[in-house]
């Protein structure tokens, strides 16, 4: 069967960015405070790849001294960062149920109604597209960890196929990609950050991938294989403060 993914190599620096994106995220692996395990560097990634990601749709990032996060945005945000690891085996064989999930847990305090949480949009188009990415997901692709995540990422949030929290839920869909893939296996690194930093770019590389056009999907896929460049050297700053 042809890859449908296969031909976004072909954009011209695609290869070359998803090459280099791999090669930073790597170097952050054999950081000697990952070596051990990493895993005080993914739990602080974790929480910043939530803040950030609240923060791109308008929550304050900041989390509260102490008591209860009171911004509904950010507290799903950290609900679904903390089901990250137990929605990992569900994404691979079955990615709809993980995002019906990531749904739940992101729009519980969002939507008056409880019965449309985990429901995406009805319209044939929303679940033919829904359907296209979970194959990707399961194996209908074999084309690179960073060229598979931002698809899924850019896919889910120009998609908007929930119509509440669908950033959240599309940033957090391309961080279990960045682990399933191997692009990211221990989730050490930050790209939530880089786009959050750069939320014009952001969103305007978004809308160039949404038209389907070969040079927006470039555009798209080179910012996405950037923010997990600087993803990987928010994480060695983690790996530093670490030892």
């Amino acid at each position: 069967m042809t890859d449908p993914l296969r031909p976004l190599l072909d954009l011209a620096g695609v290869a070359e960015a998803a090459q280099s994106a791999q090669e930073a995220v790597f170097a952050v692996h054999r950081h000697r405070a990952n070596l051990r395990g990493g895993s005080a560097t993914a739990a602080e990634a974790s929480v910043r790849a939530a803040r950030a990601s609240a923060g791109i749709d308008g929550a304050d990032p900041e989390l509260p001294a102490e008591g209860t996060v009171r911004d509904p945005l950010l507290a799903g945000a950290l609900r679904v960062a903390e089901a990250t690891e137990s929605l990992l085996p569900t994404w691979r064989r079955a990615p709809l149920q993980a995002l019906a999930r990531m749904h739940l847990l992101a729009a519980t305090d969002l939507v008056e109604d409880p019965d449309g949480l985990g429901r995406p949009r009805t319209e044939p188009e929303v679940a033919r597209r829904l359907e296209l990415l979970a194959q990707l997901v399961t194996g209908a692709t074999s084309v690179p960890g960073p060229i598979l995540t931002a698809v899924v990422h850019g896919e889910l949030l120009t998609l908007e196929a929930f119509g509440t929290a669908d950033g959240v839920v599309a940033r957090a869909a391309g961080r279990l990609t960045m682990i399933a893939t191997g692009l990211d296996p221990k989730a050490l690194t930050v790209p939530e950050v880089a786009c959050f930093r750069r939320a014009r770019h952001y969103r305007a590389a978004a809308e160039s991938f949404a038209t389907g056009e070969p040079d927006g999907v470039r555009d798209w896929l080179l910012f996405a294989c950037e923010t997990f460049r600087t993803g990987a050297k928010e994480a060695t700053t983690i790996a530093d403060a670490a030892g």
